[in-house]
């Protein structure tokens, strides 16, 4: 006889996995109006890891606890920048308009998930947001500080460039001492958060991953592994994070 077939968990056995969203004008059909949304790429990596996604666009914050305790898990979406005076400074000319309603939802969120321990991934964005949470600052535009646009080479085009990882931590586990990530930002951690650790750099030296040592799964990378099928890892250590009974 053959090997009995694999059976998927059903998605009400999967973990629950909350992603940020945004809220922007968007077109279907013969409409055009304000709609919550987030990229496909974020809702394939999740489910392909083996999670249950679950969007949570920006809305009046109240009190998030009680929607974080029906979670796994939290992924911080990429998206606009964070608005400087959440960080103590005046913007740069080359920061975007503020979305105060996402980022009161998004701090919130985290913050919420810091407290209860909830694994938490937070992609581009997401690592600016837990950097922000835990009081540290952002440069607002990197090619003042690199000399160059190779974080940010073309409009909405993800380029490949190589990161080192520190092997002794948490995301070199994962990934071991490098990786060639796709990359899009012209924003970055400058001062980190309190108790954040640095665990990947580009080769100019910009941060490029940070860990919070002592969490459950408390990560933000600068670049964007849901855009990469092809290398899961990321999302699959997460999905699996999210599985394991906290101790």
């Amino acid at each position: 006889m053959g090997a009995a077939p694999r059976v998927r968990a059903a998605v009400t056995d999967r973990p629950l996995v909350g992603i940020t969203s945004y809220l922007e004008d968007a077109a279907w059909g013969v409409w055009q109006q304000p709609a919550a949304l987030v990229p496909q790429l974020y809702v394939d990596a999740v489910t392909a890891a083996g999670g249950v996604p679950v969007l949570l666009p920006p809305q009046p914050v109240g009190r998030p606890e009680r929607l974080l305790a029906r979670l796994d898990g939290l992924v911080l979406a990429g998206g606009p920048d964070v608005d400087p005076a959440r960080y103590h400074q005046q913007p740069h000319p080359r920061t975007g308009a503020p979305r105060p309603g996402r980022d009161d939802w998004e701090l919130a969120l985290t913050r919420g998930a810091l407290e209860l321990d909830l694994p938490l991934l937070g992609v581009c964005r997401g690592l600016q947001i837990l950097n922000t949470v835990l009081g540290g600052t952002l440069v607002q535009h990197l090619p003042e500080r690199t000399g160059d646009d190779s974080h940010q080479e073309a409009p909405a085009v993800f380029h490949r460039r190589p990161v080192t990882v520190e092997p002794d931590s948490g995301l070199g586990r994962i990934l071991g001492i490098g990786a060639e990530v796709l990359c899009y930002h012209h924003q970055a951690a400058d001062t980190l958060g309190t108790g954040l650790r640095p665990v990947a750099w580009s080769t100019d030296g910009t941060v490029e991953a940070v860990e919070l040592p002592g969490a459950r799964f408390a990560l933000g990378v600068q670049w964007h592994p849901e855009a990469d099928p092809a290398d899961p890892r990321l999302f699959t250590a997460f999905v699996r994070a999210l599985e394991e009974i906290p101790a």
